[in-house]
């Protein structure tokens, strides 16, 4: 009820908005533009006999700029620590290369100066608890409450509590006898009257804030965060936030919200009979194939219920399911709010909002599946011209070559396909590029009329699904329009807004519509940032893509780097459905196709300063990796082009010297309520257990730092704001 009172006092901000950002004039400024409805007839015209079948090419390619760098460099390991400084000559507006900043990532006493030693041994206490399998599994908010009386098996817990044993002791058979917990699958709600069975409340929540809570999250609302928001930016280091409140589901709840809102009304209607066993999962066969027939969907892009809650093997991530279109305003208000209170915490702040929060997964769903089959289709007509195997850019189709194709598959006469193809800079390049055939899928009015794919087997251009409902078509496009609504916000309030990438199932679509709000909103500045996850095999291929597309429109390119939340459950998903493995056989790939992005992507910076990127890594090696660079391409900190980000409470040793040395760089800050962010808490400490457990470096410079203020006699030191 509350939902909807939420959501019917809202209805201005969305129906003044935009109605679509993909039918905008501003997003339609591609140099070749090809008539997406003269194209439309005459390809459903085409007869299936008159097709050719070619090999599809292969997208695994490079571009000519990054083929000119060594090899050797590229190949080299990202993985090993180098222990000594980092030397980096930054060049301002006016270069002094005799001028060096030393940027030491060794030095504590410039790495803690902003902690007092009461933080440093809260923080030695939370990630040797990490790295304790027996209490940091996977088995969510279990492991805190099991956390924390593992306390008391050295003492802590009753001396800084003032429990007895015998109530620790009680409190250690109430866990193991509660069924819930026994079998391994507690709720928070249970979890939480047992907490206050044996802590009480404010016992619980004061425990917490001395040891997770307060280590990860920086208060309860955006009133509590303000010291530690100030104190950051004091030391150079500025705040991205991110109210972490997330909504407890038990398994079966979440698998049931992910099928009910991943699947359409048409499909539940045609199949109604197989579509109860598909929404049960009894069977890979059914699961994989109830709904082949009219619709043409793939099983990468449907829904299954084995992997229906998207929470499994996610530890740095967080999920959205989506419950009704007034949820989807609630947290479109929040996201709202973040940005205005990023505004005030720092000078260029930014903010992060996830598609999967804003709507209708469904979409995100068939629109990425739209535009796969799009590229295949290109691919296909590349490899009929010889040019399967290039690399991606180079894709060039001869206009000639490619109208007497399509006239040989039947789509038209050939004076008609020339009509297609228009634009002032045709007529001298005399070719089609992947960049120019994405434009096809631009202009339509309807956006369900978008979800119109090639059949490659017949030859005709045939609707993915056989109907949408109008209720469908509203919720498609409320999800743009709050997209539009939280970009506005963003510039009216100088945030840069950056879009969270999720799942391969999802991510098509996600980037495309990201990229439609690049086209609007960056033609100043960078102000929308999309998100490339550098462990999936594509990852250069789609950097490069969308930086040339930028280059040719004329906007600033934003980005940010990362390696990627969802490994685990993206191989198994693919393993079980069968399909291709999207992501890079092993961590060293990964770290090579970070630092290959993040290369291509400064030498853009470099040659026409209209790009920005976020790097958004923990990674030592790689952040040195990017100081280096810049130091050999003349790029200034000040110029702000190039920024960090790393969580809260984690490589405080990298944060702080880059900030101190003039870098932009930003914590992500959560907050929220004590009982609302324990999954938040969860994943953090599952992301430290792996994290510590290849590194003792932060535990070790920790104690270095205290063992320096013990012998300094500096044990009581006070950070001075």
């Amino acid at each position: 009820m509350n939902d909807r009172r939420a959501a019917s006092s809202r209805p201005d901000r969305l129906t003044d908005s935009r109605a679509s950002l993909l039918t905008s004039e501003t997003s339609l400024r591609a140099p070749v533009r090809m008539s997406y409805s003269r194209v439309l007839p005459s390809l459903a015209r085409l007869k299936p006999e008159r097709l050719i079948c070619v090999k599809r090419s292969s997208s695994t390619a490079t571009s000519s700029r990054a083929q000119e760098k060594s090899e050797e460099a590229r190949m080299e390991p990202a993985c090993t620590l180098v222990e000594k400084p980092c030397d980096v000559d930054l060049i301002a507006a006016h270069p002094d290369r005799t001028k060096r900043i030393r940027v030491d990532f060794d030095n504590t006493r410039e790495a803690y100066k902003s902690k007092d030693s009461l933080e440093l041994l809260r923080s030695l206490l939370v990630f040797k608890l990490c790295t304790f399998d027996f209490l940091v599994d996977r088995n969510k908010e279990a492991s805190i409450v099991r956390a924390l009386l593992h306390l008391d098996q050295t003492g802590s817990l009753c001396s800084q509590s003032g429990l007895c044993p015998a109530l620790i002791c009680t409190a250690k058979g109430t866990l193991l006898e509660h069924p819930r917990l026994r079998n391994q699958s507690p709720t928070l709600d249970t979890l939480m009257d047992l907490s206050r069975k044996i802590l009480g409340q404010r016992m619980f929540e004061r425990l917490m804030k001395m040891t997770f809570y307060g280590q990860f999250v920086a208060g309860e609302d955006q009133d509590s965060i303000k010291p530690l928001i100030e104190k950051n930016r004091a030391f150079g280091v500025g705040s991205v936030l991110d109210y972490s409140v997330e909504e407890d589901l038990t398994q079966e709840e979440a698998e049931k919200k992910e099928m009910d809102s991943c699947v359409s009304e048409a499909e539940k209607e045609s199949h109604d009979s197989r579509y109860k066993d598909y929404t049960r999962g009894y069977s890979h066969n059914h699961v994989t194939g109830c709904c082949a027939g009219t619709d043409h969907r793939e099983k990468k892009y449907k829904a299954h219920r084995q992997f229906g809650d998207r929470r499994g093997g996610v530890i740095s991530a967080r999920t959205y399911f989506y419950a009704d279109e007034a949820k989807c305003d609630s947290h479109m208000e929040t996201f709202i709010k973040c940005i205005k209170a990023s505004a005030g915490s720092s000078v260029d702040g930014f903010s992060a909002i996830k598609m999967t929060a804003l709507g209708r997964p469904q979409f995100l769903l068939q629109f990425s599946e739209v535009l796969v089959k799009w590229r295949r289709f290109f691919n296909l007509l590349a490899a009929q011209q010889g040019k399967d195997g290039m690399a991606v850019l180079e894709q060039k189709l001869e206009l000639e070559q490619l109208q007497d194709s399509l006239t040989k598959l039947g789509v038209g006469a050939k004076k008609d396909i020339e009509n297609w193809f228009t634009g002032e800079k045709l007529g001298s390049s005399g070719t089609i590029d992947l960049l120019d055939w994405n434009s096809l899928i631009n202009d339509r009015t309807k956006i369900s009329n978008l979800l119109v794919v090639p059949n490659v087997e017949t030859g005709h251009l045939e609707p993915l699904l056989s109907r949408f409902t109008d209720e469908e078509e509203r919720q498609m496009k409320r999800m743009l329009q709050r997209m539009d609504v939280l970009a506005k916000h963003a510039v009216e309030n100088g945030v840069r807004l950056m879009v969270d990438a999720e799942q391969t199932y999802f991510q098509p679509a996600i980037s495309r519509l990201t990229l439609e709000m690049q086209r609007i909103f960056n033609t100043q500045k960078p102000i929308i940032f999309n998100t490339y996850q550098c462990y999936l095999k594509e990852a250069y291929d789609n950097v490069s893509v969308d930086v040339e597309l930028s280059r040719r429109e004329c906007w600033y390119f934003g980005a940010k780097l990362v390696r990627g939340a969802y490994m685990h459950q993206e191989r198994q998903r693919a393993a079980e459905i069968g399909y291709e493995d999207p992501i890079n056989p092993d961590y060293e790939s990964t770290n090579r196709m970070y630092h290959r992005c993040l290369e291509y992507i400064l030498e853009e910076i470099n040659h026409n300063r209209r790009a920005n990127v976020m790097v958004a890594s923990h990674n030592e090696d790689t952040v040195k990796f990017t100081l280096e660079k810049m130091n050999e391409m003349g790029l200034s900190p000040a110029e702000k082009s190039v920024f960090f980000g790393q969580l809260l409470g984690m490589c405080d040793q990298i944060s702080f010297p880059l900030g101190q040395a003039g870098f932009p760089v930003y914590k992500y800050v959560p907050y929220g309520p004590v009982n609302e962010v324990i999954p938040y808490l969860c994943r953090r400490a599952q992301e430290n257990r792996g994290f510590m457990k290849g590194s003792q470096r932060e535990r070790s410079l920790l104690y270095k730092e205290l063992k320096r203020r013990i012998s300094d006699g500096q044990l009581l030191y006070k950070p001075a704001c």
